[in-house]
């Protein structure tokens, strides 16, 4: 089923060339797009002393990030055009498909945004993030399930960072309570 909705977007590719132009940018450039969103919210946060917010998506994209990278170590999916043909629109180096670094970064950045900082930034950054991951299966680089992996894997780390924050405040009011 992955290899079929890949081949749906994927199929689509080199039929119209500004179309095109537009998914190799999405797929290639949007990403330092939320990078900086993400620096200039982060900056806004420090100057309102919002350090514990800030402390927080630094824990979950550290999270995202460290599970991704053993999630890509124990898999060996690899990348769509080194096993089928492909409409390739970007060069890439061979390797493990699953999970799409780039598609973890965003969604790990829009889902810690939304949850610490601000949702409506981070709801602008998960609209970001899911055209990256599309753009990417656009290109030919990755299948819909790797995208969808770095999804869920910015999601349980943001959720998770959130969780233990949550249960360590409650511990530490009911102990001053005592």
């Amino acid at each position: 089923m992955n290899y079929q909705i890949f081949q749906l977007i994927n199929g689509l590719a080199g039929r119209v060339d500004a179309l095109d132009d537009a998914m190799e940018a999405t797929a290639q450039w949007l990403i330092f797009a939320v990078f900086a969103v993400g620096a200039a919210l982060v900056a806004l946060a420090v100057r309102r002393r919002r350090y514990r917010q800030v402390a927080l998506l630094g824990v979950a994209l550290a999270v995202a990030f460290v599970a991704s990278q053993v999630l890509a170590q124990l898999n060996g999916q690899l990348r769509p055009f080194q096993t089928h043909h492909v409409h390739q629109l970007i060069a890439h180096d061979n390797g493990v498909s699953l999970p799409s670094d780039h598609a973890t970064a965003a969604f790990a950045i829009a889902f810690g945004v939304a949850v610490f900082l601000n949702r409506r930034w981070g709801a602008v950054l998960a609209v970001a993030a899911a055209a990256i991951g599309l753009a990417r299966v656009w290109v030919g680089v990755h299948y819909p399930g790797d995208i969808l992996a770095a999804a869920v894997i910015a999601a349980v780390a943001t959720g998770a960072v959130w969780l233990v924050d949550k249960v360590h405040r409650r511990r530490s009011a009911a102990s001053r309570e005592a």
